[in-house]
């Protein structure tokens, strides 16, 4: 990634249609309700969301959630997120998602997704996939992160996905509290942990696991920083300025309102270049960046 091209990098773009393999309308009332509950229905392909990025001089990282277990839905290829990747390397980084109720064969993926198709990252999703972060299940596909020293993201807090359905779609919150991470933290010191999203109802928890763990990092997508918890901008500006990450969430939000809302919502001159760049480049150890943030 040329990140001396780049304004910006946004660690959270989701890929939401394939060019690969053909529609799979299963389970399409789960994208309804989440076009509903975000008040946008945009569905751009991988290429027009990277002309659309590059357009804009933004960086970023894209990757799918394979929610094949609990929603039935066939996932769009890591390997397709990952083809247009090496094709714009310059701005664009992959990261893949694995169904953790895949288990040592998905363990044996994300290593041959590692080793010859130069992913850089994993997502995860426990509302979604319906798994608690420290279930031994997830185990082998950790312990592969681990062992390549690779950061792992995991959504928290609130789902627009199932959001408004009957039973909420049969979908759990409580997974995705972030506290839940903490025994993953502490037996994987090696991969850095980043904790999607403003957590809401759990932003405390968010932060005092981060300010506790030092390879925990948040990453501030999916709603616009005018809403953002008064806490989360002043741990932002101060003790946690090292390891807060500019994501958008994209397409259900864009980084141009993402971004003009951030300009506006309190954060500190010299904190915003590292939320939205520096600290990315550090995460992801991108050309030369700063070691610390201490001294902003």
């Amino acid at each position: 990634m040329n990140t001396d091209d780049l304004i910006a990098i946004d660690i959270h773009t989701h890929a939401e249609v394939s060019c690969w393999n053909p529609f799979d309308n299963y389970g399409e009332e789960y994208d309804r309700a989440a076009d509903k509950y975000f008040g946008s229905n945009r569905r751009p392909t991988i290429a027009e969301t990277v002309a659309y990025y590059r357009e804009r001089k933004i960086g970023l990282v894209m990757f799918t959630v394979d929610s094949e277990s609990k929603l039935g839905r066939r996932r769009i290829p890591n390997e397709e997120i990952c083809e247009a990747a090496k094709a714009n390397s310059d701005m664009m980084i992959a990261f893949a998602s694995i169904d953790p109720h895949k288990g040592k064969m998905g363990a044996r993926e994300a290593r041959r997704l590692i080793e010859e198709h130069g992913v850089k990252g994993f997502k995860f999703h426990p509302t979604v996939q319906d798994f608690l972060p420290y279930d031994r299940m997830a185990w082998p596909i950790y312990e592969v992160i681990a062992e390549y020293r690779l950061p792992a993201i995991f959504h928290s807090g609130h789902s627009g996905i199932g959001s408004g359905m009957r039973c909420g779609g049969g979908l759990r919150l409580q997974n995705s509290n972030p506290m839940l991470l903490e025994d993953v933290a502490i037996d994987f010191p090696d991969m850095e942990i980043v904790i999607a999203h403003p957590s809401w109802p759990w932003q405390d928890e968010a932060l005092s696991l981060a300010l506790h763990k030092p390879n925990i990092w948040i990453d501030l997508s999916g709603w616009s920083p005018k809403y953002f918890p008064q806490q989360l901008v002043q741990y932002a500006n101060t003790l946690l300025k090292d390891r807060m990450l500019f994501g958008s969430d994209y397409p259900l939000i864009t980084p141009e309102r993402w971004m003009k809302d951030f300009d506006e919502a309190g954060f500190k001159d010299l904190v915003k270049p590292l939320i939205l760049k520096d600290n990315a480049m550090r995460l992801m150890r991108l050309g030369p960046y700063r070691e610390s943030a201490a001294s902003v």
